[in-house]
C-alpha cells in the first residue's frame, strides 16, 4: 500500500462501478478527475445551460481540492471539455469568476459527447500544493 496516495470520493455512483477516484493526491501533486454537473440527488443540474453546469462542476472539484488538502490557489492546469464548443464563452465565465485571479494554464475542447447525453460540460483539474 502506498501511504504518499490519498485518494478522495465525491460520492458518485460511477467511481466504484468505473473504478476511479474524483481527486488523487501524490504528494504535492493533485489530479480531479472528469468532473460532470453531477447534483447531490444525481440527477444533472442546469440541464441545457453551460453556465450553470460549469459552476456545478468547479464546486465539485474545488470540494475534492480541499478533500486532498489543495486549493483553488493550487490549480495549475484546468481542462474544460464542451459539446459544443461554440458555448465556450458560457464556460469561460464560469472558469474566470473562479481562475481570474489564478491563471493556470488552461484548454477548452469540443468532445463528442459523455456518458450522461445531458452533461454538456466536464471539467479537470491538477494542482501542485507548496510543501512547507
Amino acid at each position: 500500500m502506498d501511504l504518499d496516495r490519498q485518494t478522495v470520493s465525491s460520492g458518485s455512483p460511477l467511481e466504484p462501478r468505473i473504478g476511479f477516484s474524483r481527486a488523487v493526491r501524490k504528494g504535492p501533486y493533485v489530479a480531479v478527475a472528469g468532473t460532470a454537473p453531477i447534483g447531490d440527488d444525481g440527477t444533472t443540474v442546469g440541464q441545457g445551460d453551460v453556465y450553470a453546469q460549469t459552476v456545478r462542476c468547479l464546486d465539485i472539484a474545488e470540494a475534492a481540492l480541499t478533500a486532498a488538502g489543495a486549493a483553488l490557489a493550487d490549480v495549475v492546469r484546468t481542462r474544460v471539455m464542451l459539446t459544443d464548443a461554440s458555448r465556450w464563452e458560457e464556460a469561460a465565465r464560469a472558469h474566470g469568476e473562479r481562475f481570474a485571479a489564478i491563471r493556470p494554464a488552461c484548454t477548452f475542447v469540443e468532445v463528442a459527447g459523455f456518458v450522461d447525453r445531458d452533461w454538456l460540460v466536464e471539467v479537470e483539474l491538477d494542482a501542485i500544493v507548496e510543501c512547507s
